[in-house]
């Protein structure tokens, strides 16, 4: 048997052992009147989490309660460059990612262009485009840069205000000598926010850590006073609620003096609350390292002491070798969305985790912005495949909204096939975990 008859055969074996676990869970989401129609849009008091598939690199956008509006993220890579790894890049690779996010955006906003909040949550090109991946090399104002990502997005959106990690020294938790592979991005984004903030006026601040006043309701908060946003980690430290702050790296710096550390622990992480419901989202980790004394920290475990109950959660790194068990137990979310750019994504270990009643018993649904063919081929068998959306397996968008009050939520797919906005499936959900 040659690999595409492997492939065949694995996938009508994985559809045979979960589709009827599938229709008997999530039949309800077919059915719903939204499905096969353009999506709704949002109207004020809802709270809406956009999670924007392009295949390239991850971005959410964000419309708060009252209209406020925040773009987390806006990845731009070579993905088509990984060969065999590649997932569909779509609508197509005509257009580069920053173009294709800054027209979703454009479709959903209340305000059209204008974008309160833009947000990285670290400095990877898959999440904030780079100086090597581009759509074009320009000069503005008698200024050079690249457009890719975020930038190649601002020729489309207005940003009011950039909340960065490390702004404006680019020192935290050690200085950045832009050597490395993650040069391209530093470089990318510095000479993007000077740009920005000298012709543009765009307001770019640090990420406050512990801070339940940096992003902020900026039209009606007196409506909604049950909507907070609480930033939990930033640069390798994390934050308890009654303002404790741990240092993860504190004692490897003062001892070691690290001339680099692994970027993707440095990732902003927040908890958004609306009344009864929380959404959880925190960048890449995944990472561990081992401490002076020899002692191994796993980074997402002290995510788990501070986090809480969330009713949808981010997958962290992409569903990558990360969600620790001690996180998943104290997340204990009823669905689970992860920004897919690559094969490698959702690597069995972590769907095990994410799907594993004996952390906690209750239902949950797995919503990757896709679940590529090839995958389906070799993990049609997998027990988790029955809490994966079959929604999933075409790509798409995938759009957590709200309701006024936070009382209940729903899930809906998009497809990202075109710019149509189609709805293919809606799973509705009770807030309160």
């Amino acid at each position: 048997m040659d690999r595409r008859e492997f492939l065949k055969a694995s996938i009508l074996t994985g559809a045979a052992l979960c589709l009827a676990d599938w229709e008997k869970a999530f039949a309800a989401g077919a059915r719903d009147p939204q499905v096969g129609k353009p999506w709704k849009g949002w109207k004020e008091g809802e709270f809406q989490i956009h999670f924007i598939y392009t295949g390239v690199g991850e971005s959410m956008f964000l419309i708060f309660p009252d209209g406020t509006t925040m773009l987390l993220d806006c990845g731009d890579f070579d993905a088509l460059a990984r060969g065999e790894l590649a997932v569909p890049v779509l609508p197509s690779p005509d257009r580069h990612a920053g173009e294709w996010i800054a027209r979703y955006v454009t479709r959903v906003n209340p305000a059209v262009t204008n974008v309160d909040y833009m947000m990285l949550s670290h400095y990877h090109n898959d999440h904030a485009g780079s100086d090597r991946f581009y759509a074009e090399k320009i000069v503005r104002d008698g200024e050079e840069y690249c457009l890719s990502g975020f930038s190649q997005a601002a020729e489309t959106l207005s940003f009011k205000k950039a909340i960065d990690r490390c702004w404006p020294d680019y020192d935290d938790p050690i200085p950045n000598t832009e050597k490395g592979g993650d040069s391209d991005t530093w470089a990318h984004m510095r000479k993007f926010y000077g740009y920005m903030r000298k012709h543009r006026g765009l307001d770019i601040e640090k990420f406050r850590l512990g801070a339940k006043d940096q992003i902020v309701l900026l039209r009606h908060p007196e409506k909604y006073r049950n909507f907070e946003v609480r930033n939990i980690c930033a640069n390798g430290r994390i934050a308890s609620e009654d303002g404790r702050i741990t240092d993860l790296y504190a004692e490897l710096k003062e001892k070691t003096r690290p001339k680099s550390l692994n970027e993707n622990a440095m990732s902003l992480g927040m908890v958004f609350r609306y009344g009864d419901f929380r959404f959880y989202t925190a960048g890449d980790f995944s990472d561990s390292f081992t401490d002076t004394d020899g002692t191994r920290r796993f980074i997402e475990d002290d995510i788990a002491d501070v986090c809480g109950m969330a009713d949808v959660a981010k997958v962290n790194h992409h569903g990558h070798h990360s969600m620790s068990r001690k996180l998943v137990s104290a997340l204990r979310s009823r669905v689970y969305v992860s920004c897919v750019w690559d094969q490698l994504h959702n690597t069995p270990d972590t769907m095990g985790l994410l799907t594993d009643r004996s952390i906690y018993p209750d239902d949950r649904i797995v919503c990757p912005t896709i679940m590529p063919v090839e995958r389906r081929a070799e993990d049609g068998d997998s027990a988790w495949m029955k809490d994966v959306a079959k929604a999933s397996y075409e790509g798409g968008h995938v759009v957590v909204n709200v309701e006024k009050g936070g009382k209940r939520y729903s899930v809906s797919y998009l497809t990202a096939q075109d710019e149509s906005m189609t709805v293919r499936s809606v799973f509705h959900f009770k807030s309160g975990r």
